[in-house]
């Protein structure tokens, strides 16, 4: 995790300068997201970044608890949300592994562009169903390289030590959407802009 870190806190300032890639996939998102909020939600986000998303779903919910390994990033995201007078999301530099949250606790969780990213999703997945309360929501876009890039994993581990990219698991949608499952989560919403795109997924904790 220190390296992944490392990482990340190196490209923060471009990263935050980045256009989205697919400006109105990423409007459906927050849209589909929006639709299962309510005013009372208490939401934790895992992989914040830079902030961008917490603050754009903060007028809709009652608190967002944004982390991220990156303390630049948390440092770019704090300073949105200060200069948008967001006073509902609480920003903090953590990583899901030793993030200490009650069992039981929170209406909903986002995963967004992280779970690819993480050395153990299985583990990452459990603990937020151990977070929600039943009923609660777990809403994932994840990029699923394995579907189109199986041999990505050939060449990650080089890249990797050479610093060209992080540490990225080469998933397929039905990995994940088995992960979850498996996990005990039911499978709310599925949508994937194309073949080559993150799949959008809205698991839900049964009630």
């Amino acid at each position: 995790m220190a390296q992944a870190s490392k990482f990340w806190d190196k490209i923060a300032e471009k990263y935050a300068k980045q256009p989205i890639a697919d400006e109105a996939a990423y409007q459906k998102k927050l849209a589909v997201t929006r639709d299962y909020f309510r005013p009372d939600m208490d939401v934790l986000e895992i992989g914040c970044g830079t902030g961008s998303t917490a603050i754009l779903h903060a007028p809709y919910v009652k608190h967002i608890r944004a982390i991220d390994f990156s303390a630049n990033m948390i440092a770019i995201a704090q300073g949105k949300a200060e200069a948008e007078h967001i006073h509902n999301v609480t920003f903090e530099q953590a990583a899901i592994e030793d993030f200490d949250s009650p069992d039981q606790s929170l209406d909903a969780v986002l995963g967004l562009s992280i779970l690819h990213l993480l050395p153990n999703q299985e583990a990452a997945i459990a603990r937020v169903y151990q977070m929600l309360r039943p009923g609660g929501l777990f809403v994932t876009s994840t990029v699923c390289i394995g579907d189109t890039m199986g041999w990505f994993k050939l060449i990650a581990p080089i890249g990797r030590v050479l610093g060209f990219f992080p540490f990225v698991q080469v998933l397929t949608v039905q990995a994940l959407a088995d992960s979850l499952t498996q996990a005990g989560f039911e499978l709310d919403y599925q949508w994937q802009p194309s073949k080559n795109s993150a799949v959008f997924i809205v698991a839900k904790k049964p009630a």
